[in-house]
């Protein structure tokens, strides 16, 4: 056999393994590739499957620790074991694995009752990607075109790793009190949710530890528009008056939410005018 058929064969027999073991095939499809017999398959394929859920589990509870305390640890479990059948790793780094469980979360008929885990699932995906983000320029690059040049025709860009969500839940203090280590710390949550109180997460790293805030509601307009890539003074006209620029930029500087000045896009610029 050619190393190339071998490789071909390989690749076929490790493809039909997969899918045994997420229950995408019959096991008894593996009969002919595998040398053991079918009782000690079984037992392998078993093997597998527990080691696979488990691995699944452990990611997950990594990637989303605040619904991991949400729902329980047996209930997590089951959410982690169905989630590896239904949506199983694409690639080898488990690091990456779990992006969709918020809509798996909101899809769920059996957590109906708690509308507001799906929200706090991507929160705790974004915070979990923004441990990995890109550094970003120290000082902020072109900091100087704020002071010389037209907002119409500045981009502001901000750092990698960055994520805005807007909920109508109030994902922040939730996430928060999980973390906290007062007496009544959920107290801050039942009063939100006793106000109907939605919240805009920002979520960023600064230094080696991501961090997440509640913004309010004219800074979250002005921080989606710079998201979009638009000018400076579309940002500055989304956010209206209740945005106190020289204090957005302080805070911006103090914690590395701006990683460069630009010069518009001549089309963003002149769509401005």
């Amino acid at each position: 056999m050619s190393c190339d058929a071998a490789c071909e064969r390989e690749a076929q027999r490790q493809q039909l393994l997969l899918r045994t073991l997420w229950r995408e095939a019959p096991d008894a499809t593996l009969a002919g590739w595998l040398r053991d017999a079918a009782p000690r398959q079984a037992r392998g394929l078993s093997a597998y499957r527990a080691n696979g859920e488990a691995l699944a589990a452990r990611a997950l509870a990594a990637a989303y620790p605040t619904v991991a305390e949400l729902i329980g640890e047996e209930a997590f479990a089951a959410v982690a074991a169905r989630h590896w059948r239904e949506r199983p790793p694409t690639c080898g780094d488990m690091a990456l694995y779990g992006a969709g469980l918020a809509e798996a979360l909101a899809a769920d008929a059996q957590l109906a009752s708690e509308p507001y885990l799906a929200d706090c699932a991507r929160l705790d995906w974004a915070v979990h990607r923004a441990e990995t983000a890109a550094d970003a320029h120290a000082p902020p690059e072109g900091l100087q075109r704020l002071v010389t040049d037209d907002p119409a025709e500045l981009a502001l860009v901000l750092r990698p790793g960055l994520v805005l969500l807007a909920s109508r839940w109030p994902i922040v203090t939730i996430w928060q009190a999980h973390r906290s280590h007062a007496e009544d710390r959920f107290a801050p949550v039942r009063e939100a949710f006793a106000q109907q109180r939605g919240e805009q997460a920002l979520v960023w790293r600064e230094g080696w530890r991501p961090r997440v805030s509640a913004l309010a509601d004219a800074e979250a307009r002005f921080t989606q528009a710079l998201l979009g890539a638009q000018p400076l003074a579309v940002a500055l006209d989304a956010a209206g008056e209740g945005l106190d620029f020289e204090a957005w930029l302080m805070q911006a500087l103090q914690h590395g939410w701006l990683a460069a000045v630009l010069p518009c896009p001549p089309h963003a610029a002149a769509a401005e005018r």
